[in-house]
């Protein structure tokens, strides 16, 4: 098991790109610290085709620098093959391992990944895009339920938008059924990068309390580059309903 110590994460993301893991070496721990309460963001993606890995946070709780048996398990994502896995999660300040493990029934053999870590304060500041929902772009009306909070504070949505001929494709999105306050925000990833920047944050809905939130007309560019929408709490946890109403104007 080979461990790698990043430092200090700060809202930069660090990128560790073509990792290796193998039947003779099957999990890499990377070992890191958070000043203050963070959100941890956790990306990994890229996973060789035919091959599976999964993502897990852990706290170092009895603080003697390694990962063992005596570490909580703080959370873990395990998709099916080598679809992407991501952890958003609020923690406090410490020292934490992310730990990436080779699926071994899912995987042709050696495994190659990449990996993104970051964080950021508390609120609409998950700078990494991992697509938790794939909506693409369809037509009508899509609609998820989910729930947003402590140990899972952002949800994001992947969705495409384009244009045909003279027809234009554009989007509205609702955020509806709060028990605690949620906002969201949509970001066009142009230059499809995985990462938020502020110049890319094309809408935002951000009224208080369990007010519905409400984002209209997304889209009427030529540019094709994906878009993806962030929930986000805000104050407590909260479930919620998000709304996709997929539209064409013509012109």
């Amino acid at each position: 098991m080979g461990t790698h110590y990043l430092g200090t994460l700060g809202s930069t993301p660090i990128h560790r790109n073509n990792y290796n893991l193998s039947t003779s070496d099957p999990t890499d721990v990377f070992k890191f610290n958070i000043q203050g309460t963070q959100n941890i963001y956790l990306n990994l993606h890229d996973i060789t085709s035919g091959d599976d890995a999964d993502l897990y946070l852990y706290r170092d709780s009895n603080q003697n620098g390694f990962l063992d048996s005596g570490d909580e398990k703080l959370d873990q994502s395990r998709r099916g093959g080598n679809q992407e896995d991501d952890i958003d999660f609020l923690a406090t300040e410490g020292t934490y391992f992310a730990e990436v493990e080779r699926y071994a029934p899912g995987s042709s053999g050696n495994v190659t990944y990449d990996l993104e870590i970051s964080q950021n304060s508390p609120g609409p500041s998950n700078n990494l895009l991992p697509a938790d929902v794939n909506v693409g772009s369809p037509s009508g009306t899509r609609t998820f339920n989910d729930s947003v909070g402590n140990s899972d504070p952002s949800d994001i949505y992947r969705f495409e938008l384009f244009s045909v001929g003279s027809n234009f494709e554009y989007v509205d999105i609702s955020l509806t059924g709060l028990a605690n306050n949620a906002d969201m925000r949509v970001i066009q990833d142009r230059n499809n990068n995985g990462i938020a920047e502020s110049n890319e944050v094309v809408a935002i809905s951000t009224n208080g309390g369990i007010s519905s939130e409400q984002i209209t007309g997304v889209g009427f560019s030529y540019d094709s580059s994906p878009y993806y929408l962030q929930v986000y709490q805000t104050n407590g946890n909260t479930p919620y309903t998000v709304e996709f109403e997929f539209k064409e104007l013509s012109f």
